[in-house]
């Protein structure tokens, strides 16, 4: 085993730490939006997307990493997409909000964490495979010369023009829209409090969560890209590794596996000190919704190529083509079920 994977537990740490602190879940940042127009979560994405464009774009000119934009298999993407986010919405939160309120004591979220790693499990090496494979390959583009899609090659631009570009554009307009709608909310937490109450008592504003959380996805490229996982953050494969471990008694654990691990210790930490842990068990009929979005989540996480961290936090920052019609698909998959579960009817 590479000692190196243990990097991953440092970096999971720090991750379910920041998870839980800010609240960080895409499940509630894309349903807010439709069922109480509150764009915070939202926000707090956006932002970790723009911190980490700029990031890995430096470490990439710099020679510290390597990009690894994932390929577009176009019907894979979309379906797995489509499944993943309907899933999400079922199980009450995305890969990531899952799994760290697992270490909140959420019994339901652990529900949704069996269904997704069975599912998962059964699309690595089970009967789902084959249909796995097969949307997989049949529906996959790559360039002329054997490279993933990206908006920098489609275009025929260097990739750190377009990656800069896009994100200097995106800085422009996100400072006139801020000057022209001042707001008194103190993003960062409120100040009355010492900084000490604000980081581990307090919850974290958007801006603040968005940040550390697009810093903690930059540290994560080179640290995985030492033990030969060359890729920043990363769910699905974390929890299917170390369950075929348990399963088949092979050791298969990787960086990915111990940043899991790290992540739920991290949450519960977090969870802990703040006074916010406490297990929690939902009816018996929301254990089985949970458990049945998890299955979604984990056979469109696997079909898709990644889940919510894997594709819109890791893969578009990247401007991996596959990346955007996947996540694409799991906001409009999370915004059909919303609309379906909790708008039809008023």
């Amino acid at each position: 085993m590479n000692p190196l994977i243990f990097t991953g537990l440092v970096i999971g740490l720090l991750f379910g730490f920041a998870l839980q602190r800010g609240r960080f879940c895409m499940n509630s940042a894309f349903r807010d939006v439709l069922l109480m127009r509150d764009f915070t979560l939202l926000k707090a994405v956006g932002t970790a997307l723009l911190v980490e464009m700029i990031g890995f774009e430096i470490l990439a000119l710099t020679g510290v990493i390597t990009l690894a934009p994932k390929p577009l298999m176009w019907g894979a993407n979309i379906v797995g997409g489509l499944l993943f986010g309907t899933g999400m919405v079922l199980a009450g939160g995305c890969a990531s909000g899952i799994t760290y309120r697992v270490g909140e004591g959420m019994v339901g979220a652990m529900s949704a964490v069996l269904g997704f790693i069975f599912a998962g499990l059964m699309s690595v090496m089970g009967v789902l495979k084959p249909v796995v494979d097969y949307l997989q390959t049949t529906t996959k583009v790559m360039t002329s010369a054997g490279k993933s899609l990206t908006l920098a090659n489609i275009f025929g631009l260097p990739h750190y023009v377009m990656a800069f570009g896009i994100a200097g554009v995106a800085i422009i307009i996100w400072v006139a829209w801020v000057l022209t709608h001042k707001s008194d909310e103190d993003e960062f937490g409120e100040k009355s409090h010492s900084l000490t109450e604000r980081i581990f008592k307090r919850g974290w504003g958007w801006l603040a969560t968005g940040i550390v959380i697009g810093l903690i996805g930059i540290i994560a490229f080179p640290a995985s890209a030492a033990t030969g996982r060359n890729y920043p953050l990363g769910i699905t494969m974390g929890h299917v590794n170390i369950a075929k471990t348990l399963v088949t008694g092979e050791n298969v654990l990787n960086w990915e596996s111990m940043m899991i691990i790290g992540l739920i210790l991290g949450a519960a930490i977090a969870a802990l000190i703040a006074g916010e842990f406490k297990l929690r068990a939902p009816a018996p009929a929301v254990l089985i919704q949970t458990f049945f979005g998890g299955l979604l989540m984990g056979f469109g996480a696997v079909l898709s190529g990644g889940c919510n961290i894997g594709h819109i936090l890791s893969g578009v920052p990247q401007l991996s083509i596959g990346s955007i019609v996947g996540g694409a698909s799991i906001i409009l998959g999370a915004w059909i079920t919303v609309y379906f579960l909790f708008l039809r009817s008023e």
